[in-house]
Formats: C-alpha cells, structure tokens, sequence
C-alpha cells in the first residue's frame, strides 16, 4: 500500500493575504499546505480520503487519474467542499463512484449539494453512491477499513485503520476503547494544529503525546494550521520518529 498526502494543512487559522509569518513567508514548499486529504493506493485501486475545496487541484498534482472511491472522516466544510470534482472522473470512467460516509455526515452532503440527489437530475452533475459506515469494520473496493471513532470536541470523526496504517484528522479526546483499535499499528498519522490550546483539536504537545502512548514505529503529524510554525523548526523539536507531514509525502507500507 501507497500512502500519498495530497494536503496536510487546514483552514483553521488561515492568514490574511497580506501575512508576514514565517510559514506565509516560507521558500520551503513543505509549508505550502493544501487541506488535509490522503490518497491510498492498494494494488491497482485508488482511494481517497476527505474531498476538501482543493480536491480538483490535489488530484492534478497526483496525477490522478482513477478513482474508486471517496471516504469521508466527518462534514465539515475543509473536509468535503470539493465534492463536487468528483463529476471529472465519472466522465471520465463512465460510472458512479461509491462515497463512504456516516449516516449524519450524508445528511449533511445531501444538504450541502442537494442538486446531487434531487430527484430530477441535471445532466453533467456528479454521480455518487452513497455507501453507511459507522462502528463496524467495513471494505473499500475491497480494502478492510476499521473505523475509531475520536471527538472533535463534541462532534464525533471517525479515523480509519487500515492493516498497520491508521490515520485520523480533528481529535481532541479518544477513549481507551478506540485507543485499542490503533495500538499495533506501524504508522500513525494524527492531527497537531498549533502550539496553543484549542478547543476541538490536538496541539503539538498533545499530539506528541499521544503519539508515545501509542507507540507506533513512525508519527506523522498533519491537519496543521499556520500557527504551528515552519516545517524546518518544528522538526528540530519533536521527538526521534515523529515527523510533519508535507503535501506530496508519500509513504510506501509493503
């Protein structure tokens, strides 16, 4: 499996246009962030998770070029604006693609693109099979996926393990018992939003701890906000195999 970071930022404390900071101001381009997004590919599938307003761009940038389905973690709007550019690939393909979300997360796409599931359809709009998911282990194009659920203050998120991988976006708190579910796991990706607290997100301490207590091989922070710091100071801090995470990051897992 092939695990591409197609963005590892986030909306939450995106500047101004006219910002000075250190990471607006960065030549780096592991500081260019583009909302958080995974793209999994396993044998000859390609899966992707979050569908974010950058979603057309991301997908161009990877070269992507098929797609089988889409897998959302929750409704929030830098999770799931670009939904719409999906309509490219059905073209493309000639079939519906197969979306994977959480019975309250499809009420909210059925709100947010209700001329998607109006009953009289306009020609050209996107074609997607909306496909439940909640607690229980479920397949994507014949991928095992195990949901873990974590809060995003009080909104439940769903992250997903995927045989040694687990990736999780938006944590503020997860239980023991979710906890269990990704122990064991080789690579860990889990968000770290910025250095001060916040209300419904991991700051860097957190995420750092939580990382140890997970105990996985290798920690790769994503969901970062401008606010954490530039991706050269940042790894001059965290501890031996943790590391942020940078759009195009490509990960290979056997």
């Amino acid at each position: 499996m092939k695990v591409t970071f197609l963005g590892s930022g986030t909306s939450q404390g995106i500047p101004v246009i006219a910002c000075s900071c250190a990471v607006c101001t960065s030549a780096d381009t592991r500081d260019n962030r583009l909302r958080s997004s995974i793209l999994l590919q396993v044998d000859d599938k390609n899966i992707v998770i979050d569908s974010g307003p950058d979603f057309r761009y991301q997908m161009l940038r990877a070269g992507v070029m098929h797609l089988d389905a889409l897998v959302f973690t929750h409704e929030h709007k830098d999770h799931t604006a670009g939904l719409d550019d999906i309509r490219a690939f059905n073209y493309k393909q000639g079939e519906a693609i197969n979306v994977y979300a959480h019975k309250r997360v499809q009420d909210a796409l059925k709100k947010e693109f209700s001329y998607i599931f109006a009953n009289h359809k306009y020609p050209g709009i996107p074609q997607l099979d909306l496909v439940e998911i909640g607690h229980h282990p479920f397949e994507v194009a014949g991928v095992p996926f195990i949901p873990i659920e974590v809060m995003h203050f009080q909104l439940p998120v769903l992250g997903f393990r995927i045989a040694d991988f687990t990736y999780i976006t938006d944590a503020k708190t997860v239980s023991d018992v979710e906890k269990a579910k990704i122990k064991g796991s080789k690579v860990l990706v889990i968000n770290a939003l910025q250095q001060e607290k916040h209300i419904s997100h991991f700051t860097l301490e957190e995420a750092v701890a939580f990382a140890q207590e997970i105990g996985a091989e290798k920690t790769y922070f994503t969901h970062i906000s401008h606010r954490l710091g530039t991706h050269q100071k940042i790894s001059e801090i965290v501890p031996a195999g943790v590391e942020l995470a940078y759009d195009g990051l490509c990960i290979n897992l056997g």
